[in-house]
Order: C-alpha cells, then sequence, then structure tokens
C-alpha cells in the first residue's frame, strides 16, 4: 500500500500514543482503523496489526515506565509467557470460525471495564461533594506466577483473534483484581507485550495470504514515535485521570465490537 504510507504512518502515531498511555499493544486502534477507513479485509487488518505490533516498538515507552520505577519485570515475564502459546490459539480459532458472535462478547466484556474503570456512581458522588465507601484493597507484592500465566494466556487468545496486542486485558485485569496502581500496571503490559509473543499467531496469518508486510511496517514506524509520547503524556498525569481515560477508550472500543464495522 505504497500509496498510502502517510496515512499508515499516522495510524501507528495514533496507535502508539494509546499505547504508552495506556498500556495497550495499540491494535484497537490499529485494527479498525485499517479494516473501517483504509479498507482491508477484517482478517487481514488483524494479521497486520500483530505483525506491526510483533516488532519491540515500545521499547523506549518501557524505559521510560521503568526508569520511573512504574514496571514489574517477573510480572511481565509471567505475562509474557502465556501470551505465546494463547496468541498462536486465538489465530486459529479467528482463521477457522465466523467470529461475529465472539465480537459482540468481547465488545460486552471491554464495556463492563469500562464501567469498572470511568465508576461512574463514584465520579457523581464526588461531583455532589459526597464519599462513596470503598474497601480498601490488598496489594499482592507478587501476584502468584499460576494466575499471571493465566492472565497471558486469555489475553494472548483474544490478541491473535482480534489483532489486539492484549493490554486491554492485561491492563485492566492488573487493576481491577490485582490492585495494581494505574501506571504500574501500564508499565507492566508494555513490558510484557515487548518480546515477539504474537509470532506463531503472525506467521498463522501469513501462511494464510492475510498480512500486509509493507503496511505493518509502515504502522510499526509511528508506533515507536506515539508510544514514547503517550508514555511521558501520562508520568505528567495522575493515576486516577489516566484510569477514567482508559476506562473511554474501552467504551469506545467496545461499542465498536458490539456494533460491528
Amino acid at each position: 500500500m505504497p500509496d498510502l504510507w502517510l496515512p499508515l504512518v499516522l495510524v501507528g502515531l495514533v496507535a502508539g500514543v494509546a499505547a504508552g498511555l495506556f498500556g495497550i499493544g495499540g491494535g484497537v486502534i490499529i485494527v479498525p482503523a485499517l479494516s473501517v477507513v483504509l479498507g482491508l479485509a477484517l482478517k487481514t487488518a488483524i494479521g497486520t496489526s500483530l505483525a506491526a505490533l510483533l516488532m519491540p516498538v515500545s521499547i523506549f515507552a518501557v524505559l521510560t515506565y521503568y526508569r520511573a520505577g512504574k514496571l514489574k519485570i517477573a510480572t511481565a515475564a509471567w505475562i509474557a509467557v502465556g501470551l505465546v502459546g494463547g496468541a498462536i490459539i486465538g489465530a486459529q480459532i479467528a482463521l477457522a470460525l465466523d467470529t461475529t458472535l465472539l465480537e459482540r462478547l468481547y465488545g460486552l466484556f471491554l464495556l463492563y471495564m469500562a464501567w469498572r474503570f470511568i465508576e461512574p456512581l463514584k465520579w457523581w458522588a464526588e461531583w455532589r461533594g459526597t464519599r462513596l465507601a470503598q474497601p480498601t484493597p490488598e496489594v499482592l507484592a507478587n501476584p502468584p506466577w499460576v494466575q499471571l500465566l493465566i492472565l497471558g494466556f486469555v489475553a494472548g487468545v483474544l490478541a491473535g483473534m482480534f489483532g489486539i496486542g492484549g493490554g486491554v486485558i492485561i491492563v485492566s485485569a492488573l487493576v481491577q483484581f490485582l490492585h495494581f496502581d494505574q501506571k504500574q500496571a501500564v508499565g507492566t503490559s508494555l513490558a510484557a507485550l515487548l518480546p515477539p509473543v504474537s509470532l506463531g499467531a503472525v506467521l498463522s496469518y501469513y501462511n494464510e495470504g492475510m498480512l500486509d508486510i509493507a503496511a505493518a511496517a509502515l504502522v510499526a514506524a509511528g508506533l515507536v514515535l506515539g508510544s514514547i509520547a503517550g508514555a511521558r503524556i501520562a508520568l505528567g498525569m495522575s493515576s486516577g485521570t489516566i484510569k477514567r481515560l482508559y476506562g473511554f477508550l474501552l467504551v469506545f472500543v467496545g461499542l465498536r465490537y458490539l456494533l460491528g464495522a
């Protein structure tokens, strides 16, 4: 797609900013842009997105979070191991089945997670000058490796199916269930997605002729620059603000999957 090099780089740039801000791979931006805006077939858009995310495009963003003390390396490593196997299985499911029903279910899941992140009732109470009584969650210094492996596997299956990096699931689970600080969850998610965890899935799409390598390279170029900017913006904001912005992103992505392209 040489005539679309600028739009492809811009898609990567926007996706990169979202990746650096929210700890996602960027596929939730890339796949809709490639399929809806630029006209690629959905499965080709998924394969191309995974190929773009295969490159270590978030390395500088990961270093930024690491220097700020917002990254748990051991946690990221266990999640990455689970991602490898899950991504292969997810790709095989997507290539073999009509994923319409699964897209709708995924959309509902994202809308539920968006509700948890935005916390509209708490937001309304704050606006009225009152507070909702909430228990203080127990923060695990070292979450069990089995939980992290399962988390990575589930995120990998969804990554292989929908062309996302898996960060939507990883960040949500780290914050909601393991009670990570939002910025720490973002940094750890980006680190888990840094290795080529989706290589098996990319090869599956490539073997089926559903991958545009040139488009993936251009998107990846934009991702590098965007992720650096996104990480720097995130570290300068409060975790609560980032959490709610992330919730609104999930609303957008969830509606896209629920309503279809």
